[in-house]
């Protein structure tokens, strides 16, 4: 069942529970079908968050989380109706258990957030720059693959594109506005380290 927007996160993290379960091992497929066949954004928020939490210092999710998450953000500019995920990337799995750890430990600032969430500055978060923050959330992740072995890397670019999916998401603009904040502060200090 797709998730609602009353409580856009929290609802996210009860599909996800739900999925975990008392199985041993969850699947990229099984987060995909928790997700619905047609929801680029949430799963590409999903996978952000799950980046964002401890989850991230684990050797190879940075670099599957950024495959996910350019591969959708693609399809969804292009206008696909259905997502599609390599058999490859589908198969990743990762221990139940973890799963439901990092859930408990998104459940308070997920909450927060919903708390403090309602539509406004929609235009940021319609039709005509949705594809600006699509962009955006296939950019950013590229280099995560070479710098997964340094901390926080990814999990600073995947908090990113979590602000920009979850405007998308629950019609907050400020949240994409949010995202585009830190896309230019990440620059700034870029251009700081190299000049």
């Amino acid at each position: 069942m797709a998730p609602h927007l009353d409580q856009p996160l929290t609802d996210l993290l009860d599909a996800l529970e739900s999925v975990a379960g008392e199985v041993e091992r969850v699947s990229v497929r099984d987060l995909s079908r928790a997700m619905g066949k047609r929801s680029f954004i949430p799963f590409i928020l999903v996978v952000a968050l799950l980046l964002v939490s401890p989850l991230s210092g684990v050797p190879g999710v940075p670099t599957v989380s950024a495959i996910i998450i350019v591969l959708l953000a693609l399809q969804s500019l292009a206008g696909r109706r259905r997502l599609w995920l390599p058999d490859v990337i589908l198969r990743r799995q990762i221990p139940a258990a973890r799963l439901r750890s990092v859930l408990d430990w998104l459940r308070r600032p997920c909450g927060f957030i919903d708390r403090h969430t309602r539509p406004r500055l929609l235009w940021l978060s319609g039709p005509i720059l949705r594809p600006v923050s699509m962009f955006a959330c296939v950019i950013i992740p590229l280099g995560w693959p070479l710098l997964e072995f340094l901390p926080f890397v990814s999990s600073t670019g995947a908090a990113t594109v979590a602000m920009l999916v979850f405007g998308l998401f629950s019609r907050d603009g400020l949240f994409v506005l949010a995202g585009y904040g830190m896309i230019a502060l990440t620059m700034i200090l870029a251009l700081g380290i190299v000049l």
